[in-house]
């Protein structure tokens, strides 16, 4: 049976290109759309939808204020924003995610991007990703799903040294789900964190910096957009740029800091969690604590994989139940790398346990 799909959007324009897209795909149907977010109050009231496919900026109730009506009505529902990538857009986005959105697609500027291949394949890739989660949890509720299959040999990884001085860096992948995921991690990390934390979330450039500064608002940890040359400090966290791989580099001096780089996509991802792991062979420190969370694909795992070859590792892993999309956890817990799988909401407390504090 197809998916039903609400889609709300101000303009009729897009109302039709984004149901074109989703009734060509046969997982998919948008049989409702709706002109702004009280038309959409109305019908998420008496009926239940798949998805909902939802924008920013509307007349009379736009995005933010219809998930907020939602959340206090305690209405349930998977809601996929889409957005410009004006800084404005942007910053709403990322408060749409505080407040229930699931994740976001970058609406087009014209109407030939709006009917062009690229946006229909994010859009599609994302609901599907995220649907897919949902059906996965729902069988595994009932013991139906595959779990991660165990590879035959244990992976080779570097041991712990000995005189080791307990330098530790944290460094975190995620993708599809994680601006909302970050927000019940980052903040409840302390500010006295024993190790600084560099973030690859694959996001269109604009959006970082929002998240960055949101996040470093609601956290006691310090949270910044990272710059090419910032020397990592413990107790902070850096967010690769949307648009530029993130790498770190070891210093004369002893430091480290950030190096970015505009080398092409890999995959279709810039930022690419793989190129910050493969970088971090070379650093100086005695242990990199690796976290994994939700996201489509599996960006982080080959890194990871060459990495704990040069490195002592400790990986953490979301659980399903609690990934928007159960991708690149899965792909890393696969590997047999995975020391501890966890539920989001103890993610930041694992962090801690494993890196201590100052």
């Amino acid at each position: 049976m197809k998916k039903n799909i609400l889609v709300v959007d101000d303009s009729a324009l897009m109302r039709r290109v984004i149901c074109d897209i989703i009734n060509s795909e046969g997982t998919f149907q948008a049989v409702d759309v709706c002109r702004d977010g009280l038309e959409a109050y109305e019908k998420l009231k008496t009926r239940k939808y798949d998805g909902v496919v939802l924008d920013v900026n509307m007349p009379r109730m736009d995005g933010l204020e219809l998930l907020d009506k939602l959340q206090q009505e305690k209405i349930k529902a998977t809601v996929i924003m889409v957005s410009t990538v004006t800084t404005k857009d942007a910053e709403v986005t990322i408060l749409a995610m505080e407040r229930g959105a699931v994740d976001f697609v970058t609406k087009p500027t014209n109407v030939i991007e709006a009917k062009g291949e690229d946006f229909k394949k994010r859009l599609i890739a994302v609901l599907s990703a995220v649907l897919n989660t949902e059906r996965y949890r729902a069988e595994s509720r009932m013991g139906a799903a595959p779990k991660p299959a165990i590879p035959a040999r244990p992976v080779a990884r570097k041991p712990l040294a000995a005189g080791r001085t307990g330098n530790k860096l944290v460094a975190l992948a995620c993708s599809t789900g994680g601006p909302k995921a970050l927000q019940s991690v980052i903040p409840y990390l302390p500010a006295n964190l024993d190790a600084p934390m560099v973030l690859v979330q694959h996001m269109p450039a604009g959006f970082t910096k929002s998240m960055a500064d949101r996040l470093n608002e609601v956290s006691p940890i310090r949270v910044k957009e990272a710059e090419d040359g910032d020397v990592l400090q413990k107790g902070a966290v850096y967010i690769a740029p949307g648009g530029r791989h993130m790498e770190v580099r070891k210093y004369p001096d002893g430091s480290h800091r950030i190096k970015l780089n505009d080398m092409p996509a890999i995959g279709g991802l810039r930022p690419c969690a793989n190129i910050t792991y493969d970088s971090l062979r070379q650093s100086g420190y005695d242990e990199i604590v690796c976290v994994v969370l939700t996201g489509m694909g599996a960006d982080g795992t080959n890194g990871i994989l060459s990495l704990a070859k040069s490195k002592p590792l400790h990986v953490i892993a979301q659980d399903a139940a609690s990934c928007v999309v159960y991708g690149m956890p899965k792909a890393i817990a696969e590997t047999g790398l995975v020391d501890e799988v966890v539920s989001l909401n103890d993610v930041a407390k694992t962090i801690t346990k494993n890196v201590g504090v100052k």
